[in-house]
């Protein structure tokens, strides 16, 4: 997992990845392999080609992460089970911008298994796809699918973002069940991005083992990331067809269109901390964002949150009116507790 730590150990926020693009040029050129590497100056994206073939599979990752900074005594902490990040001088868990690092990670161990492969990575995602929104389009032409492992949790295989992103040929070649996958719709991402722009092939996003993505909690189950890595392999190995697919955005009642905006993409994030902390304040969940999140959006969601499960602002304002005198409890994500 060594590679993996040294990903973890770059920081990359957006409109700020040089330093991962030179890692990914040097650890390329180490494999001593027959591998095209093109750069758009322009932007920053990163095309990449292995083999000669008359079809590729494909595999996109972004470059960026939403973190904006990391203490100076920043600290890659792996244990066989988990990896998190912490400051000893601040006595605090740190974010590893493993959303999208862990999806670097796959597409660069498949680049170097596989003879004939094509990768794509692109900057300043987390800002609205800005990198894949200047794609070089004919760079799929040839692609079989198209691939992005850039979602939390284990199981989900996104397969709709506002419209179908694949063929059902795909899905059950896929054989997703078989790693414990199931059919999911999704938020932004790249792979949605490049549909919009006309991408002729199958593509999906799925999840790569991180958690508490964008928050300093953030944490990565290697077994989680391992199983999506199984899973990628099995699709190159197994989905050898050319996947042809039109991108359609579904309708509902009077034609109004289903968008998945960046707030439903921000109130999953909030909804993730409060199933575990329905307890917090309103401050208290802000500081697990970054000053750049519109505080607004935050208190709407979390005031919506906060009805839907059944808390009232009554109950709110008496906990805010009575404060635990004791030691605040540091937030352990549930697959910390027990280690």
């Amino acid at each position: 997992m060594e590679l993996l730590k040294q990903l973890y150990e770059i920081h990359s926020p957006s409109h700020h990845e040089g330093k991962m693009i030179q890692f990914i040029k040097k650890h390329i050129k180490s494999l001593n392999q027959d591998i095209n590497v093109d750069i758009d100056k322009k932007n920053g994206n990163i095309y990449i080609t292995k083999g000669q073939s008359a079809t590729y599979p494909c595999i996109v990752a972004h470059l960026d992460q939403v973190q904006t900074k990391y203490p100076n005594d920043y600290k890659v902490i792996m244990t066989e089970d988990v990896v998190l990040a912490y400051s000893a001088k601040h006595r605090r868990q740190c974010g590893l911008g493993a959303d999208d690092k862990n999806g670097i990670w796959v597409a660069l161990k498949c680049l170097e298994k596989y003879d004939v492969m094509k990768v794509a990575f692109f900057v300043a995602e987390e800002i609205g796809t800005v990198g894949s929104s200047q794609a070089q389009m004919e760079f799929f032409d040839d692609c079989r699918f198209v691939v992005e492992c850039d979602r939390k949790g284990y199981k989900d295989l996104v397969t709709e973002i506002s419209g179908d992103l694949c063929s059902n040929e795909f899905i059950k070649d896929t054989n997703y069940k078989k790693f414990g996958y199931e059919p999911h719709d999704g938020g932004l991402t790249d792979v949605m991005t490049l549909k919009e722009l006309g991408l002729h092939v199958s593509c999906c996003n799925m999840s790569c083992g991180y958690y508490a993505p964008h928050t300093d909690h953030e944490t990565t189950v290697i077994a989680d990331l391992q199983n999506c890595l199984a899973f990628v392999e099995n699709i190159i190995e197994n989905c050898t067809l050319v996947y042809s697919h039109e991108y359609g955005t579904k309708m509902f009642g009077q034609g109004y269109y289903c968008y998945y905006s960046e707030y439903d993409y921000l109130y999953e994030q909030v909804e993730e901390i409060f199933i575990d902390r329905p307890d917090l304040t309103f401050d208290e969940l802000c500081s697990y964002f970054e000053p750049h999140i519109k505080t607004d959006d935050i208190k709407c969601a979390y005031e919506e949150l906060r009805a839907y499960y059944g808390f009232n602002t009554t109950d709110q304002e008496e906990l805010e009116d009575k404060p635990n005198e004791e030691t605040p409890q540091i937030f352990t994500p549930k697959f910390l507790r027990g280690l």
